[in-house]
């Protein structure tokens, strides 16, 4: 494994400007996140155009094409590509169901599970971000979390760190919108 001073010093300097620093960056996170990428597709259509290294290579596109990036660290870079890859797989996702049946939208109940998931369908990823962006809009905090816990892989320390909360206050808030989201998948 590569020393997260090394990852971090790469986006330090990819942040102040070095180009090439992104080129260096990306050999040593790929294998992380060719890892979160196939477990976000395990479940998918073989047949499809989407797979875990395409995922990736389109993480890598929009942070090549990225003004401005603003990453403070390791936690942080994988907070940003799991954010990233919710929105790959959520336009991928809304692309696939509009050309069947017209575009239809077919609910899915929550059920506890759902989030500790890897292999969710197409339709389970579009309502897992309908649901976090609503939740967003009532507690945005609560929302990170669980994007970073299911889109980013990260752990409830990893999410303290990026959040600057203990993880205790993870654990809670983590409870408390898998809560939210029973009842709102539940009427």
């Amino acid at each position: 494994m590569v020393p997260p001073s090394e990852v971090t010093q790469l986006l330090i300097d990819w942040r102040e400007g070095d180009d090439e620093a992104l080129g260096r960056l990306m050999p040593l996170v790929y294998t992380q996140l060719q890892q979160l990428a196939h477990a976000r597709l395990r479940d998918e259509q073989a047949d499809h155009t989407l797979n875990a290294t395409a995922l990736v290579h389109e993480v890598y596109l929009k942070l090549i094409n990225a003004e401005q990036v603003q990453i403070e660290g390791r936690v942080h870079f994988l907070v940003m590509a799991s954010r990233m890859m919710r929105n790959i797989l959520v336009d991928y996702g809304r692309k696939k169901r509009a050309g069947k049946r017209g575009g239809g939208h077919q609910k899915v109940d929550f059920n506890e599970d759902l989030l500790a998931k890897a292999d969710l369908s197409v339709e389970e990823i579009l309502d897992l971000d309908d649901a976090l962006t609503r939740l967003a809009q009532i507690d945005p905090r609560q929302s990170q979390i669980l994007e970073h816990r299911y889109f980013g892989g990260l752990t409830a320390e990893e999410s303290a760190t990026a959040l600057g909360v203990s993880r205790a206050t993870i654990q809670r808030e983590v409870r408390k919108a898998r809560a939210w989201l029973s009842l709102q998948w539940s009427s």
